[in-house]
């Protein structure tokens, strides 16, 4: 009769991470202090955007994933915003265009040129104007190259259609601002979690809200919307615990899990 342990094994249980070298990472970048829970960072295959301090004006930087070391201080920035970057994301088709929102009530779309920027710019391809207030976040729809969402601090989401540079449709079903948004894998439910502390599941096309739960974290969390075997499970992160939760099991946790804190 063979033994078997008491405790269930993992793959992980040995592994460990390993400092990349010097040489491997990005310094002396001066990144900003004011994204609040937001993104200040955004890469893809070919470069890597981080918002950073700056005086009169939000910016960040775009340098080419192969350029590691040391980063000049005046390296060129991507700087036409009036009031600071709170949010920036790359649109996952197209590897040069990236979108960002601002403390000016706008969002922005540029197209970074091949070989990363040789000077500032300034100059956006599209501005967008909408939100009464800031906008914090912003989202591509992972199926439409074409469509971007954007939240702001006036509790609305505003869906753009980049090829006519207009809001086509408006969701507002917020009580307070929107902390995080998230699309399922084919974009077809979209997840807000909000500082009312209510977890909502909505429709983008029509703009209805599926559901609706009162969370007992703090207020404001991340959540992550993922497509599995068709059931949609979200993972809610908290301070000290994430949850697994199913759109079947309408209110409850499937399991709560608590990280090794010692």
């Amino acid at each position: 009769m063979s033994w078997r342990p008491t405790y269930r094994s993992s793959k992980f249980r040995n592994v460990y991470g390993k400092v990349a070298n010097r040489e491997h990472c990005f310094d002396g970048i001066p990144i900003t202090k004011n994204v609040h829970d937001n993104h200040f960072c955004a890469v893809n295959a070919k470069f890597l955007a981080i918002v950073t301090e700056s005086a009169g004006g939000g910016s960040f930087i775009v340098i080419p994933v192969s350029q590691a070391g040391r980063i000049d201080p005046h390296h060129p920035k991507v700087c036409g915003h009036q009031g600071n970057v709170l949010d920036i994301k790359w649109n996952p088709f197209f590897e040069n265009i990236i979108a960002s929102c601002s403390e000016d009530s706008s969002v922005r779309v540029w197209e970074i040129p091949e070989g990363g920027l040789r000077r500032n710019m300034t100059e956006a391809m599209m501005e967008l104007y909408g939100h009464s207030r800031r906008v914090g976040l912003i989202e591509w729809h992972p199926t439409s190259s074409g469509i971007l969402f954007s939240a702001g601090y006036d509790y609305k989401i505003l869906i753009w259609n980049l090829e006519i540079g207009e809001p086509v449709k408006m969701i507002d079903c917020h009580s307070d601002v929107i902390v995080c948004m998230s699309f399922n894998t084919d974009g077809s439910l979209l997840a807000t979690s909000c500082k009312d502390k209510k977890l909502r599941v909505i429709e983008p096309r029509s703009g209805r809200v599926l559901q609706v739960s009162l969370t007992a974290s703090r207020e404001g969390f991340t959540i992550y919307l993922l497509y599995r075997d068709k059931v949609s499970l979200f993972i809610s992160f908290t301070e000290t615990r994430f949850h697994y939760l199913s759109l079947l099991q309408r209110q409850e946790s499937l399991c709560v899990c608590s990280p090794h804190l010692e």
